[in-house]
């Protein structure tokens, strides 16, 4: 099929970029010109696993393109998929101008009739609104348009994994012939037999047939929010748990195994840590509120559970505090900058909170990211950026890991611990062991974990200390 792509941010480009690996012919269309520009050259402005092949190999095939003329990808598509951003308003709302400006014009530069899809995760009702839009904007036109959701559950790092090899679809339409038309579009995933898989073996997921749901718009358009905010209270009930456990002397970590065993709650978003971030949970949660507050709801579980979130980067500072005393003139490592690993992506990412907090107390802040430096550095162009994990160890008196890499884990520890000032390591994502860190010569403190300075000081293991000094600690 052809298809038009309005948008080539993350939910865009990987949906362009798969739609025309599993055989479509898509045009991506942008207003940033150097982002287009960029794609061009057979750049990304993104980091994304696999990303990089998928659209290199379908440029080369002619299945993909890209243009800043988002007319020529209105005009290119049977079917155009809306994927612009919905960022929060001052009150929590989405914006919508942009899904607006997106109805205005395909109405006008339309030649022919479409189906207009919303991948934007845009607040319930938005589909009735779009096909209001798309009518008054195009009633000079002979074309007629109609409305489906197609809601995204792409994780960055996973994106392409997850457009791929989806666990489900969810299709909300208001007509027969929609319908058929997002099957047929979905029909080599849905089938999978008939999907290249462009990923290495040992990374593919299994190939069974994601379930695929038929809804009305309203309900495919309250999915995706529901299930962000659902993701949003179970991390930051693990948050909860993790304060109780640090100041009643448990162990988080095995209170989260057992509970993640229960098939009724399960391990998945079930982790303690600096609480979520990115573009996507901060600000559906958000627009979750407003939705339910408009709808006489009462959303105080959501309040309560973004008010946890908020408060990380308080209580990892606390932290910091009691065990350097003050962070004037500390130096002091960052390990991790974007909001997860596997990607590049700093939006809301708790890292950008903890530098700015960091420097507000005058510390010397040091930091290392495997991918996110450039875009951190438009934020932070005064702060050291280390060449690697160990120039910023050096000389540090604590480091702080803030995103879960899987390569700090591999770090050679020992060394690090020979370069620091002092060997404090303070683990916002439980990362490392901190038996074995305790066991290498380590300051160690983790989240939801009893503080390491209650433990023996030549065996690495917890010791038993009286109910008052636990509380004390």
């Amino acid at each position: 099929m052809q298809i038009g792509i309005l948008g080539c941010g993350y939910v865009g480009l990987v949906s362009g970029a798969c739609l025309a690996e599993i055989g479509h012919s898509v045009v991506c269309g942008d207003n940033d010109e150097s982002k287009i520009r960029t794609l061009n050259a057979g750049g990304l402005p993104i980091y994304e696993p696999y990303l990089s092949e998928i659209v290199s190999g379908n440029v080369e095939a002619r299945r993909l393109s890209f243009t800043a003329n988002l007319g020529d990808a209105v005009r290119h598509g049977d079917v155009v998929f809306i994927c612009v951003g919905t960022p929060p308003l001052q009150d929590g709302d989405a914006d919508l101008s942009a899904i607006d400006a997106a109805a205005r014009l395909i109405a006008v530069e339309a030649r022919s009739s479409k189906l207009v899809i919303e991948k934007s995760t845009v607040p319930m009702q938005t589909g009735q609104k779009l096909t209001r839009a798309l009518a008054i904007y195009g009633r000079n036109s002979k074309n007629s348009f109609s409305v489906a959701s197609n809601p995204e559950f792409l994780r960055e790092g996973t994106a392409v994994l997850d457009f791929l090899h989806p666990g489900r679809i969810v299709i909300g339409v208001s007509d027969e012939r929609a319908e058929t038309t997002l099957r047929e579009i979905y029909r080599p995933i849905l089938e999978q037999s008939a999907l290249p898989c462009p990923i290495h073996d040992r990374d593919c997921p299994t190939k069974e047939a994601p379930a695929l749901l038929v809804t009305s718009i309203n309900s495919a358009e309250l999915i995706k929010h529901a299930c962000n905010s659902f993701l949003a209270v179970k991390i930051s009930y693990a948050n909860l748990i993790a304060d109780i456990c640090e100041t009643m002397g448990a162990d988080v970590e095995e209170v989260m195994q057992a509970m993640g065993l229960d098939p009724r709650i399960g391990s998945a978003f079930l982790r303690p840590g600096l609480g979520f971030g990115g573009f996507c949970l901060p600000k559906d949660i958000q627009a979750f509120i407003r939705l339910g507050e408009k709808a006489g709801v009462d959303v105080s579980l959501l309040r309560d559970a973004e008010l946890i979130n908020k408060r990380r980067i308080d209580h990892f500072l606390t932290k910091a505090t009691h065990w350097l005393w003050t962070l004037k003139d500390k130096r002091i490592g960052v390990l991790g900058l974007s909001f997860k690993p596997n990607t590049d992506d700093i939006r809301f990412a708790p890292a950008m909170e903890l530098i700015a907090r960091l420097l507000q107390e005058h510390a010397q802040v040091r930091v290392y990211d495997p991918q996110a430096m450039a875009k951190t550095r438009e934020l932070f162009p005064a702060i050291h950026y280390g060449a690697d994990p160990y120039e910023v160890a050096e000389g540090s008196e604590a480091l702080m890991i803030v995103t879960e890499w899987d390569s700090f884990s591999e770090l050679d520890w020992p060394r690090i611990r020979g370069l620091m000032q002092r060997p404090l390591v303070l683990d916002g994502r439980n990362l490392l062991n901190g038996k074995e860190m305790v066991a290498m010569g380590f300051e160690y403190q983790g989240v939801g974990i009893p503080p390491a300075e209650t433990w023996g000081p030549e065996v690495a293991q917890p010791t038993e200390v009286p109910l008052a000094q636990k509380l004390r600690h």
